[in-house]
C-alpha cells in the first residue's frame, strides 16, 4: 500500500486539491497531521466533499489548532505542545494520502519543521508546484532540501497555468518525474476531481 505525503513549494499552491485528486485516484485514505485554523471548513472536510468513492476513510486530524497561522504560533496560543513523537500514521490497510501544512520549512515547534515530520513518518513525497514568478527558485530549493534530508520524492505535480519552459527546466534540473498537471479551474468540485482520476491512478 502506498503512503504519500503531499507537500508544496509554499502556501496556497494547491496541496488540498492535489490531495483530493490523489485520494480519489488511488481510492486512498486521507489524513491531515496538523490543521491550523478553519476548523469548520478544514482540509479534511474539503477533501471529503471533493471525492466520490466509497472506500476512502478520512482520519481525524492529529492536532487541531484554532488560529490560521504557522502551527508553532497557533499551538502557543492554544497552549498545545507539538512533539514529533506524538504523530503516528493512522492504521489502515488502504493507500494513505497525508497532507502537510504550508511548505517544507513551516515550523511545528521551536526546533522541528514540516520536513522533520516527513522524515519522522518515513514516507515518500509528492511535491506540488505552481507556476508564478519565482516558482523555479522555490521548487528547486524544496527539491534540494528534500534530497539533502534523504527523503524520497515520488515526483512533481504542476498546478495552475502551464509554463512549459519553467516545467521543463525544473524537471531537467531535478531529474524527477512529472506525475501530472492540474489546469486552472474557476471552481473545484467532485466532477473536476473525478476527471483527473485516470491521469493519476498510476501514481
Amino acid at each position: 500500500m502506498r503512503k504519500i505525503f503531499v507537500t508544496g513549494i509554499g502556501t496556497d499552491v494547491g496541496k488540498t486539491v492535489v490531495s483530493a485528486i490523489l485520494t480519489e485516484a488511488l481510492e486512498a485514505d486521507y489524513w491531515k497531521p496538523v490543521q491550523a485554523g478553519d476548523l469548520d471548513n478544514s482540509d479534511s472536510i474539503k477533501v471529503q466533499n471533493l471525492i466520490s468513492n466509497q472506500k476512502t476513510v478520512i482520519h481525524s486530524e492529529g492536532i487541531k489548532l484554532n488560529s490560521p497561522m504557522s502551527p508553532h504560533a497557533a499551538a502557543t496560543i492554544d497552549n498545545v505542545e507539538i512533539n514529533l513523537r506524538d504523530f503516528k500514521l493512522p492504521e489502515t490497510n488502504n493507500n494513505l494520502i497525508v497532507e502537510g501544512a504550508g511548505g517544507l520549512m513551516v515550523p511545528l515547534n521551536d526546533k522541528d519543521l514540516i520536513i522533520d515530520l516527513i522524515k519522522e513518518l518515513d514516507i515518500e513525497v509528492v511535491l506540488v508546484s505552481q507556476n508564478y514568478l519565482g516558482c523555479i527558485n522555490h521548487t528547486i530549493l524544496s527539491i534540494d532540501t528534500l534530497k539533502n534530508r534523504g527523503i524520497e520524492v515520488l515526483g512533481i505535480v504542476f498546478n495552475g497555468e502551464t509554463n512549459e519552459e519553467t516545467e521543463k527546466y525544473i524537471l531537467n534540473y531535478s531529474n524527477l518525474k512529472c506525475l501530472g498537471r492540474i489546469e486552472q479551474h474557476s471552481e473545484i468540485n467532485k466532477e473536476i476531481v473525478l476527471s483527473y482520476k485516470s491521469q493519476f491512478k498510476g501514481v
